[in-house]
């Protein structure tokens, strides 16, 4: 009898863990798999609002990585990305690579790079409040101010 209740136990238990319940929450997954988020853009100027999407698609291409997320800010734009396991012994060749890249490209921008998950993850979550319409326009511009906040408190 208590063989059968272990055995029944545990096809719960790895039925349980085997379940699939995402339910379209990408800052869930964040650290855990790509999630390709698209570039959030906070400014009002319609002629630098492609800078976001272009410095995405342009930074995405780079083999180190495999995930990358921006917001384009009023005065900055944040570039967070995730560096794939085995190139993470090359951090700051990266960075500075990626920094000479965009400082070249785009000289009249000025631009914050983070390698940091949690970084990642606020830019994710700031991304998702923007597109469930859970914060405003002024708001986000704050968060935004926070997360860069943030990064430089971590440097």
């Amino acid at each position: 009898m208590k063989k059968c209740i272990v055995v029944v136990s545990t096809i719960f238990l790895i039925l349980a863990a085997c379940a699939n319940k995402e339910d379209g929450k990408d800052s869930k997954v964040a650290l855990l798999k790509a999630t390709d988020p698209p570039p959030v853009e906070l400014v009002d100027h319609p002629e630098t609002d492609s800078v976001g999407h272009a410095i995405k698609k342009e930074i995405a291409k780079m083999e180190e990585l495999y995930d990358v997320a921006v917001i384009q800010g009023k005065e900055e734009i944040l570039v967070a990305y995730k560096v794939k396991h085995l190139e993470r012994f090359h951090m700051k060749r990266i960075e500075k690579k990626m920094d000479k890249y965009l400082e070249k490209k785009y000289p009249d921008e000025n631009f914050i790079l983070s390698s940091d998950y949690k970084i990642f993850l606020e830019t994710v979550r700031l991304k998702e409040k923007l597109s469930n319409h859970s914060i405003s326009k002024k708001d986000a511009e704050k968060e935004f101010k926070d997360i860069v906040k943030l990064k430089k408190e971590k440097t």
